[in-house]
Formats: structure tokens, sequence, C-alpha cells
């Protein structure tokens, strides 16, 4: 996986610096991040697939390289403990991305499609494809087949294992129930057509798990 993905991470970054020992150190603190021992769900495996969906989203996207950016930094900081992982993960992009040629623009965006993944439910600007494209991805794995669903669940679940059930049980319960309030969870045709009544089905699952004895 690390291979190639190294490659995918070398095509994108090696036209924004020619500093090849800053890229590979970069490439090197994401992997440690996204590999370490306490990581179930958001691994390397959630950063190739946001970024096999990018490839087959094409000539959609205005800003496909800041999209993939976006997506290489937004998890690279996650600890079930704290409420602030969208923001220090944005500050870690925008700590590489400062050494490069991109424009502070364009910096900043990949910071801001980062901090948005803080919250999928909240309203998002209509207009914005490319945010509408990468939040959307990022929650496929709601709308995924039953038993990859109970996977991702459990995956998560092990992430917050250092949380006591009873506390998991009821946090986990306000968030499936905050989601399925939502008028809809994907904010994009190509993804709510093909999502989004799966994406139903798998959260009412869990809840009436978690309603009963859990997974």
């Amino acid at each position: 996986m690390n291979t190639t993905l190294a490659t995918r991470w070398n095509r994108l970054t090696a036209p924004l610096t020619a500093d090849a020992a800053l890229r590979t150190a970069t490439f090197q603190q994401l992997s440690d991040a996204y590999c370490a021992s306490d990581r179930h769900y958001h691994t390397l495996h959630h950063v190739r697939n946001l970024l096999d969906s990018v490839e087959r989203a094409g000539a959609a996207l205005h800003d496909p390289e800041v999209v993939k950016l976006a997506i290489w930094f937004h998890d690279v900081v996650y600890s079930s403990l704290r409420d602030d992982n969208e923001a220090r993960s944005a500050a870690f992009a925008k700590e590489f991305l400062s050494k490069t040629n991109l424009s502070a623009e364009r910096c900043n965006r990949v910071a801001y499609l980062i901090e948005r993944t803080k919250d999928h439910t909240q309203p998002q600007p209509a207009a914005d494809s490319d945010l509408l494209y990468f939040l959307d991805a990022d929650l496929q794995i709601l709308g995924a087949p039953e038993a990859d669903y109970w996977q991702y669940a459990r995956q998560v679940r092990q992430e917050y294992r250092l949380v006591p059930d009873f506390m998991y049980r009821r946090g986990r319960r306000k968030v499936l129930e905050k989601m399925l309030g939502a008028a809809q969870l994907y904010q994009t045709e190509n993804f709510r057509s093909r999502l989004e009544a799966a994406a139903r089905r798998n959260l009412v699952a869990e809840l009436h798990a978690w309603e009963k004895d859990g997974l």
C-alpha cells in the first residue's frame, strides 16, 4: 500500500516543491500517523479510497490538486479524546504547504476543506462543488454494503476503546440520530443517488443495535 501511495504523493507534491527530502519526510509523517496502533478506520486505506473517488470524478472537480491535498491531511491528527482534530490537521497541512509554491489562497483552501469535515450535517455552501464532493466521498462508507458498514462501525468503536461502553453508546447514538435527522446525508447527486438509501438503512440498523446489546 505504502509504495503505491508514496508514488501518488510524489506525483501530487513534486510540482509544489523540488525538495525531495521534505516530500519524503512529510509522507513518512503522514504514513506514521495513519498507521498508528490506535487507528482502525482512519487509516491509509481510507485515504486511498478518497483519492480513488477523486480520480473517478475527473473533470467534475475545479481544483482536484487542492482536494487531494485535503484528503491526505484531513485525518492526520485523530484523537478520540479531543475535539480539535480538524483544526490541528489543517494546521499540519498549512505547515507543509507553507514550504511549497502553492499560493496562499490555495493553502487556505486546503485548510478550509479539512475544517469542514468537523460536522458533515452542518449546512454547506451549495455552490462549492469541490467541497461537497470531498465531504460526500468522506462519508461514502455509510452507504457501503452491510458487511463493510459493520466492519467500519466496529473499527470506529476500536478507535474509541478508551471511552467506557456506556459513554460511547450514548455518544454514538447522538451521532447516528443527528445524521439521520439531516435532510440529506449526501450533498451531490452523484453520491446521493447511489448511497443515500443504503446509508440510512445502515445508520438505522446501527442505532437499533446500540439501543439493544451493542455491536
